[in-house]
């Protein structure tokens, strides 16, 4: 994994969705629900970003087909 900024992030922006939705679903309260579409876009930017490369890395160094 050469570029494990953008996937540190991205994995970090999943994280925080799951644990948005969680936090609105078992907090007890009826009127707390969770936003379904914000954790999905959440979700699809952190899969962009674990497939996204460095700015800092090469194609080389990501062994990228060019």
């Amino acid at each position: 994994m050469t570029s494990w900024r953008t996937t540190a992030t991205g994995i970090l922006a999943i994280l925080a969705a799951v644990a948005t939705v969680l936090k609105a679903e078992l907090d007890g309260d009826p009127v707390t629900v969770p936003d379904w579409g914000t954790a999905l876009a959440a979700v699809l930017a952190g899969v962009g970003l674990i497939a996204a490369r460095d700015n800092k890395v090469t194609s080389e160094q990501a062994r990228a087909n060019a």
